[in-house]
C-alpha cells in the first residue's frame, strides 16, 4: 500500500513538468490564433497586437525549450522524483494553478470572442454619452467633408464644436448598431459604435439618434445598418443612468434618415481611441 502511494507521488511529480510545459504551449496558441484569425481587433487596442504576437510566439519557443529539457532529463535516467522541489507558498495545490491555466486556454480556443452589444452600450451609459449642443450659435468650420465622418468623427467633432446650428442641413453617411434607448419615441433609434482604449473591457459606446420615417420595430436591436440622411437638431428626453436624477429634454443632433441599408456586422466592429 505504502508503496503503491510512493509510485502515485513519484508519478504525479514527472508530470507536473509537463502540465507546465501544456499550459504554457496553448496559451501560446491561443495568443497566436487571435493574431493570425484577426480576433485581436475584438479584445484589445491595435497599438497592442506586436505584443500580443511576439508574446505567443514566446510562449511556443518556451514550451519548447522547456520540453526540450525535460525530454533530454528523461534520456539521461534523471530520476525526478528524487529531486526536491523549491518549497514556496502557493494559494492552489500542486499541480491545479497549471490545470487552471490550460482549462482556461482551451476555453478561449473552443469560445470566439463576441461583439458587445446594445446591451452593453446601454449599461455602459450610451444616454448620457450622446453629445449634447450649446443654446448658442457661434460659428465655425472643419476641412472633413461631412460625408466622410463616421459616428466617432461626428461624436469627436461635437464634443470640440457643440453649436446647435453649424451642422443643420449637413449631409451625413455611417454605419453602426442599432439601439433601443427608453424615453425617445418610437421613430427614433440610436446608432452606435464601441471605442477602444486598451481592451474591450475599457470599451465604451458612442452614438448618434437616427430620426425613421417608421416604428423602430422595423430595426431590433445590435442590427447593424448604413445610414444616410442630413442632419438636424432636436429636443429629445435624456435619461441618466442614476436613479436618483430626473430625466430631462435636452437638445440633440439628429440625423434624418432618407436611406437606412441592413448591413452584415463588420469585421471589426469597433473603432480606437488615438493614444
Amino acid at each position: 500500500m505504502q508503496s503503491s502511494a510512493k509510485r502515485n507521488k513519484i508519478a504525479l511529480k514527472r508530470l507536473l513538468p509537463w502540465l507546465d510545459v501544456l499550459a504554457v504551449f496553448l496559451w501560446g496558441i491561443l495568443f497566436c490564433k487571435y493574431w493570425l484569425t484577426g480576433q485581436l481587433q475584438l479584445l484589445i487596442h491595435p497599438n497592442y497586437f506586436p505584443l500580443a504576437a511576439i508574446t505567443g510566439i514566446f510562449l511556443l519557443f518556451i514550451a519548447g525549450l522547456k520540453s526540450g529539457q525535460i525530454y533530454q532529463e528523461k534520456q539521461k535516467k534523471i530520476v525526478l522524483s528524487s529531486i526536491d522541489p523549491i518549497e514556496h507558498i502557493t494559494i492552489f495545490p500542486v499541480g491545479w494553478g497549471s490545470s487552471l491555466l490550460i482549462i482556461t486556454a482551451i476555453l478561449g480556443l473552443i469560445i470566439s470572442p463576441q461583439v458587445l452589444t446594445s446591451q452593453a452600450a446601454i449599461q455602459r451609459g450610451i444616454g448620457e454619452s450622446l453629445p449634447l449642443l450649446r443654446e448658442q450659435t457661434q460659428l465655425f468650420r472643419t476641412n472633413t467633408n461631412s460625408e466622410d465622418r463616421s459616428i466617432v468623427d461626428w461624436v469627436r467633432t461635437l464634443n470640440t464644436y457643440p453649436e446647435p446650428d453649424a451642422y443643420t442641413g449637413q449631409k451625413a453617411k455611417f454605419s453602426g448598431f442599432v439601439v433601443h434607448l427608453e424615453g425617445l419615441p418610437d421613430n427614433y433609434i440610436v446608432l452606435s459604435r464601441f471605442i477602444i482604449t486598451c481592451c474591450a473591457v475599457d470599451a465604451y459606446p458612442v452614438g448618434i439618434p437616427i430620426k425613421l420615417t417608421q416604428n423602430r420595430n422595423n430595426y431590433p436591436a445590435d442590427t447593424w445598418l448604413n445610414v444616410e440622411g442630413t442632419t438636424i437638431t432636436e429636443t429629445l428626453l435624456s435619461n441618466s443612468q442614476n436613479s436618483d436624477d430626473r430625466a430631462e429634454n435636452k437638445r440633440q443632433l439628429v440625423l434624418s434618415a432618407s436611406s437606412i441599408v441592413k448591413i452584415p456586422t463588420p469585421s471589426n466592429p469597433y473603432d480606437y481611441a488615438k493614444n
